[in-house]
């Protein structure tokens, strides 16, 4: 794609994202947040029993990049096992977004990636000691 088209895709899933919306039952939910220029997303994943997603959603508040990129990896990550999103490249995943468009903005590109990654964390160790649901309340910045 050249600039503009992936100017246009940002700002479609900006004005139209896709996945916006809470998951009540989901496994796990985390809200990340960039402190320094006030951008949030939380993630609700939905994961069965063998790692899969299969239900991914956002909500979140903040630049048109920093949303647009969170309704574009709702989109990538569903059907993708927990490894997989850990094993995301955040430059592959700049490109996706168009790197010439977004490369000024780095942390705002890459937020829900990390919320992504950060969940997965997050997910494991509540398996690892009771498996309870995640506590939605927790912000990690990045």
């Amino acid at each position: 794609m050249d600039r503009q088209a992936y100017i246009e895709n940002i700002l479609d899933h900006y004005e139209h994202p896709r996945n916006r919306r809470s998951i009540p039952d989901a496994t796990v939910t985390l809200k990340g947040g960039n402190p320094g220029c006030g951008d949030i997303v939380t993630l609700y994943l939905k994961i069965d029993g063998e790692e899969r997603i299969v239900d991914v959603s956002f909500e979140g508040e903040g630049c048109t990049i920093s949303q647009a990129a969170a309704s574009m990896l709702t989109e990538m990550i569903r059907g993708k096992t927990l490894r997989e999103v850990t094993a995301m490249n955040h430059d592959d995943f700049v490109d996706e977004l168009g790197r010439e468009v977004v490369i000024s903005r780095p942390k705002c590109a890459t937020l829900a990636l990390n919320t992504a990654k950060a969940a997965e964390r997050k997910y494991r160790a509540q398996q690892a000691q009771s498996g309870e649901t995640a506590n939605p309340s927790e912000v990690i910045d990045f």
